[in-house]
């Protein structure tokens, strides 16, 4: 019995050695990208994007309003073959909203082909310099902070952020990175976080039905 248990301390034993042996880091990817010249003309480039998008479906929908606000008004005018040729010209311009607004902003849309073909080989470079950093100073892991790990503490001393980013020619400061400008979203792609949103529309979001004609009591 006393021959098992001192096997046992030494499997623990040499367990927890083989644990401390292995090396633990974390970056803030947030930080990385926000710092990148290449990374914020990106999302300059699709704030701009998608605030043409919501401009032009912005008149889309004013165009719209106003056939509505027309035919309540002339309502009592028209024949019922006229009622009928207007609420099919109305639910046509919303099924032209509609169909607009997915095209732009939909999960498949324009916006996210474009900040894929615009970010993701940002987001890889900042993945392989991770593991370049991670290889060359023997690190077992490297943690994301903003990639959804839970961490309830982390020691400074074991932020390889900066080491992250000057592996990229990034500049650092003696302050320290700043985080990046106007809310960039979230990384995306494997080992950096999250996906951010860029110009997302207010309203009529993607993946919801048109609007239902409010005129004649077909609603």
């Amino acid at each position: 019995m006393k021959r098992l248990i001192i096997l046992a301390l030494i499997a623990i034993t040499g367990f927890t050695q083989a644990q401390r042996s292995q090396l633990m880091g974390f970056v803030d990817s947030d930080v990385i990208l926000g710092k990148m010249p290449e990374y914020q003309a990106a999302m300059r480039d699709l704030q701009d994007m998608a605030g043409k998008f919501e401009g032009e479906a912005n008149q889309m929908k004013i165009a719209l309003d106003q056939l509505q606000r027309d035919y309540l008004a002339e309502e009592v005018l028209l024949s019922n073959e006229q009622k009928k040729l207007r609420k099919e010209a109305i639910a046509a311009k919303e099924q032209e909203l509609y169909q607009y607004r997915e095209a732009k902003f939909g999960p498949n849309g324009t916006l996210v082909n474009e900040r894929m073909k615009l970010v993701k080989p940002l987001q890889d470079k900042v993945y392989e310099a991770i593991q370049s950093v991670a290889k060359k100073e023997g690190y077992a892991f490297i943690f994301d902070k903003n990639g959804g790990a839970l961490m309830l503490y982390a020691d400074p001393k074991y932020d390889k952020t900066l080491e992250v980013m000057e592996a990229l020619g990034i500049t650092t400061t003696e302050d320290g990175p700043s985080k990046p400008l106007n809310g960039a979203g979230k990384p995306g792609a494997q080992g950096t976080g999250n996906q951010g949103g860029t110009g997302k529309p207010n309203s009529n979001k993607p993946g919801s039905k048109p609007p239902v004609n409010n005129s004649d009591s077909d609603e």
